[in-house]
């Protein structure tokens, strides 16, 4: 089944998914209990297509997808958002409206456990007034762009 693009993402079957998979072209891949698509992932090609043209991966992912982009890139970058604290979370996540509770708590122990490896990451950023969150999240970005110096403005 061909995939069907929506802005940042392709949709395509499970079979298909499983094939790829089993192929080894993912880069990183996630599976959540929760939600109408229940497993994503970073297709090699596409890392390929944009970093042969000159320009940065900036890939927003899982903790888990990030580490393994981590130890199958040398040299990437990881930054780890946070929300405040617990509660900030629950609010945001409940003014949403997008999730069941079930599905609110199982992101709720999800953020717990993922902030345990916030150290594995090169940032840390706490999102607790956007625009700031903002700032420093271009300020890494643009710091560490200068500094690999293979970049292009598109």
């Amino acid at each position: 089944m061909r995939g069907c693009c929506c802005r940042d993402y392709w949709f395509v079957s499970r079979e298909e998914f499983d094939r790829r998979l089993a192929n080894g072209d993912f880069l990183e891949w996630v599976e959540w209990p929760w939600g109408e698509h229940k497993r994503a992932g970073t297709l090699w090609s596409e890392i390929e297509r944009i970093t042969g043209s000159g320009r940065p991966v900036l890939l927003e992912l899982e903790t888990g997808g990030a580490l393994a982009v981590r130890d199958r890139i040398p040299g990437s970058v990881t930054i780890f958002i946070t929300a405040p604290n617990r509660e900030e979370l629950e609010r945001r996540l409940r003014a949403r409206g997008t999730e069941s509770e079930g599905e609110i708590e199982e992101r709720l122990v999800q953020a717990l456990e993922q902030s345990k490896l916030a150290g594995e990451f090169s940032y840390t950023i706490v999102n607790d007034r956007l625009e700031r969150a903002i700032d420093e999240l271009e300020g890494i970005v643009r710091r560490e762009i200068a500094t690999a110096g293979t970049i292009s403005e598109p």
